[in-house]
């Protein structure tokens, strides 16, 4: 299997705003076009926040009564809404050089891969569902509807991933539900279903070996200074990436 040549790994230590966390994705999305630069995020949020996917319709969101009143960010990445509350979520970005996941399943695939295998050994019951299904019309949240590439306990989906592809990068985000949110208790989280405790440094148990998994070489880092003007100006200058509130 080929893998990157070398692989940025970002450990957020506090939660960021919707607004802020799709806004730094986007940066690294450009890092990776401009510089050739392969970044792993793992981050979390400070209010809960849905993300619309790209091409999701934002009428369909207002018929929640309860999830239209949160904060709401559009991704870059596709796929249904998400509550983003009591969750891990990653991002990979790849540059267009190294072109190694032609195929969206690819990638997918070794991410997954990754995060079963190091969930399996911290004793959670989760696995790849295998196979899809619809559900006639698609439901609004991302986490009740059915992919093979989903990763379950139980049947019940825990994480989920998606991309975006833009001149040749890849952008892949991915959410990893530990608890169900008081705003859609519909969705179980990894502590919900599994008697296994979930460690506090969660994020770096699982972003090491992944970090060995997708690349030859890799460094903790941080944003750089270009990244983090970057975000801010696209904070302060895409007003679609906010719903009013």
């Amino acid at each position: 299997m080929q893998r990157l040549t070398h692989l940025r790994v970002i450990l957020e230590t506090e939660p960021q705003s919707g607004v802020w966390n799709m806004a730094v994705d986007e940066a690294l999305l450009l890092s990776a076009i401009s510089s050739e630069v392969a970044t792993l995020r793992w981050y979390q949020w400070k209010e809960p926040t849905v993300s619309l996917g790209y091409f999701q319709k934002s009428a369909d969101f207002e018929v929640d009564s309860v999830l239209s009143q949160l904060p709401v960010v559009r991704r870059l990445s596709g796929g249904g809404a998400i509550l983003h509350d009591c969750e891990w979520t990653y991002s990979l970005t790849v540059p267009p050089v190294q072109k190694l996941f032609s195929l969206p399943e690819e990638l997918y695939d070794i991410v997954h891969g990754s995060l079963v295998a190091s969930l399996n050994r911290l004793g959670f019951p989760i696995a790849a569902r295998g196979v899809s299904s619809k559900l006639g019309e698609e439901p609004l949240l991302c986490f009740q509807r059915r992919d093979s590439h989903d990763l379950v306990v139980h049947g019940q989906k825990v994480v989920g991933s998606a991309q975006r592809r833009r001149r040749g990068a890849v952008l892949q985000h991915g959410s990893l539900i530990l608890h169900a949110s008081a705003a859609a208790p519909a969705v179980a989280g990894l502590a919900d279903l599994c008697e296994a405790d979930v460690p506090p440094d969660l994020a770096r148990v699982l972003a090491v070996p992944l970090a060995e998994a997708v690349a030859e070489s890799w460094t903790f880092g941080e944003l750089t200074e270009q990244e983090k003007q970057a975000a801010a100006e696209l904070c302060s200058t895409d007003e679609s990436r906010v719903k009013g509130r």
